[in-house]
């Protein structure tokens, strides 16, 4: 199987270079992406493909469902860097249907140590429970678990240090949340974005 990787890997440069010459120098002269995607480590939902975008157009921090947790110095360490040194525009919080690590924060069933890390999930579940039981199936309702996910994720990245000195600063920076659909491949916006404009208006309330 890694040779089959290498081999497809080398097949894909090739084709690059046949294409354009100079991608990879290109490439491996600057980092300068616009986006950084916060998203799922789920095998389906590769950040570049899904959006359309080249290597080097978006720096990317994956993991299970997408969580957000204050005390992740990973993920914290990662929107540091887009955006004190790689001054990104846009970051987005990717969330999608059918996820694996929604399923399992509402399964009454031990996952080890991925019981410790979906948490968060669990407390939103029994916070919006009223809102979730309108639902018709269970897989409705983990579906609206996944965008009310994404939603608090949007919630707390704005609310870290980094972010509110950023903005503290004039940085034009927004924060959207969208969710990609297994089923159809598309990617909608769930009409959660916050800018400078609302952490100004929080900060005088």
């Amino acid at each position: 199987m890694l040779n089959s990787l290498l081999q497809r890997n080398a097949d894909w440069s090739a084709e690059r270079h046949r294409a354009d010459p100079s991608y990879f120098t290109r490439l491996a002269s600057q980092q300068a992406p616009e986006f950084f995607w916060i998203g799922c480590s789920d095998s389906r939902v590769p950040a570049n493909v899904v959006a359309g975008l080249d290597p080097g157009e978006v720096f990317v921090h994956r993991n299970v469902a997408n969580v957000v947790h204050s005390s992740d110095m990973n993920l914290l360490s990662a929107l540091e860097f887009a955006v004190d040194a790689l001054k990104v525009r846009e970051i987005i919080l990717c969330g999608h249907y059918g996820c694996g690590g929604v399923k399992a924060a509402t399964e009454d069933m031990p996952h080890g140590l991925a019981d410790h890390w979906l948490e968060p999930i669990r407390r939103l579940s029994r916070a919006y429970a009223v809102d979730l039981a309108q639902e018709q199936c269970m897989e409705a309702r983990r579906d609206k678990l996944a965008e009310i996910n994404v939603i608090e994720g949007v919630r707390r990245v704005a609310e870290t240090p980094i972010m509110q000195r950023a903005w503290a600063r004039q940085a034009d920076i927004r924060i959207h949340g969208l969710i990609y659909g297994l089923k159809d491949g598309c990617l909608r916006d769930l009409d959660c974005t916050v800018g400078p404009g609302h952490f100004q208006r929080e900060v005088a309330e």
